[in-house]
């Protein structure tokens, strides 16, 4: 695992042929093959995508050589890990806005959300950004080692594909709201405990960016649960409180409009917040590593 998180450190994720995007390609296929309007079809989607990844991760443990089994265990979580991506890109968009490229920023907020970035002006691209940040660093990083310390290589590979779906059809919309609901609901299953572990994370960093600790767990306690999200929450009210800044309000997905409630208690995020956002996602990161890695090696004693 360790080796795993330091091939992400060095290398982050590939432009074309990650193993992911391959997953996704292949979900999508099952998609065209089993949609249609109703619960029970997305369930059977789910299981036919996410079933099969998690006996790829459990065929990862069985050879007998302790160094294929590492190099595996090293490949898998190099694979679902993706806290440096995240943190490039977050740092991507504070170059744009720092340099006054508004355009640029418009066109890059996709790589991080799904928010409709063209009426945003800076104010609402860094919050979008900071939010972003907040709620990934648990499903890009947190969520992935924490289900690696519980369940091994098929925690890894099987987390990471219901993650994965809960991106593709997990949408309040016409097409995905009664066949996506398996794949969105799973996802929030399996993100209760990472991302409250991400809350807490966050908390106890928030002297890393100039936070109080005891402002930024009194935030994630008082607003943790305000977010729509179960577990969005949780992740966005602690970054809120550790950055002594407000997060939420008026989002727009397309032609959906979202009232988010406020989070926090200082002003709204500017653009040099985005790189204490950073900052504070990577020492999260790192003690989730921590976390896992300690885990897993109680579990061997």
């Amino acid at each position: 695992m360790l080796a795993g998180i330091a091939i992400d450190a060095v290398f982050a994720d590939p432009r074309r042929g990650h193993p992911v995007a391959l997953f996704g390609t292949a979900a999508a296929t099952v998609e065209r093959r089993l949609y249609g309007d109703d619960r029970f079809r997305g369930v059977l989607h789910v299981a036919a995508c996410v079933v099969p990844v998690a006996l790829l991760g459990l065929a990862a443990t069985r050879p007998r050589d302790p160094v294929v089994r590492a190099v595996l265990s090293a490949a898998a979580t190099w694979a679902v890990v993706g806290g440096t991506t995240l943190a490039r890109e977050g740092t991507a968009m504070a170059v744009l806005l720092e340099d006054g490229d508004l355009a640029g920023a418009r066109g890059r907020l996709p790589h991080l959300c799904g928010r409709d970035p063209s009426g945003l002006e800076a104010p609402g691209l860094a919050r979008a950004t900071v939010e972003s940040v907040a709620e990934n660093t648990s499903d890009a990083v947190v969520a992935p080692l924490f289900w690696g310390a519980v369940a091994g290589v098929p925690g890894l590979l099987a987390y990471r594909a219901v993650n994965t779906l809960d991106a593709m059809v997990g949408h309040r919309n016409a097409r995905y709201e009664r066949f996506g609901w398996a794949a969105a609901r799973l996802d929030d299953v399996a993100n209760l405990v990472p991302a409250r572990i991400t809350g807490l994370l966050a908390a106890l960093g928030a002297s890393l960016v100039g936070g109080s600790v005891r402002e930024a767990a009194a935030v994630l306690r008082r607003d943790g649960h305000r977010h729509p999200s179960p577990n969005a929450g949780r992740c966005e009210a602690a970054f809120a409180g550790a950055l002594g800044r407000t997060l939420g309000g008026v989002n727009v997905y397309g032609t959906r409009v979202e009232h988010r409630p406020e989070m926090g208690d200082g002003p709204a995020p500017s653009v040099a917040d985005i790189r204490r956002s950073v900052r504070l996602a990577r020492a999260v990161g790192l003690g989730a590593a921590a976390l896992a890695v300690t885990a897993l090696l109680l579990r061997r004693r």
